[in-house]
């Protein structure tokens, strides 16, 4: 689980209570992911550390090779036609098979 490891490399990082900030998450759930005893989606968990903490790249159409976190803020970006970047993007991220909101 490479993600349980960025995970406790973050916790030892920047302390616990920052992580379960970053993550939008109790320190019960925390613990119990560290711990190896969540009942919840793993992989849910596993998507939110991977979107606020990896160093991973991604190739966006619009913007080019991106950090994973800076893909995740631009999916939820809302649709602002005040930018012509902005509607590329927003675009892109539509049909971008990378967008949480595209999977099922």
């Amino acid at each position: 689980m490479q993600w349980l490891e960025l995970l406790r490399q973050k916790c030892e990082e920047l302390g616990r209570r920052k992580v379960e900030a970053d993550l939008g998450i109790s320190k019960t759930t925390l613990s119990q992911i560290l711990n190896e005893k969540y009942p919840g989606s793993l992989a849910n968990m596993a998507a939110k550390v991977t979107d606020a903490y990896s160093s991973d790249k991604v190739q966006c159409p619009v913007l080019g090779s991106i950090t994973v976190q800076r893909c995740a803020t631009e999916q939820s970006k809302p649709f602002a036609a005040t930018n012509p970047q902005r509607v590329k993007l927003w675009k892109a991220c539509q049909s971008c098979p990378l967008n949480k909101a595209n999977k099922p």
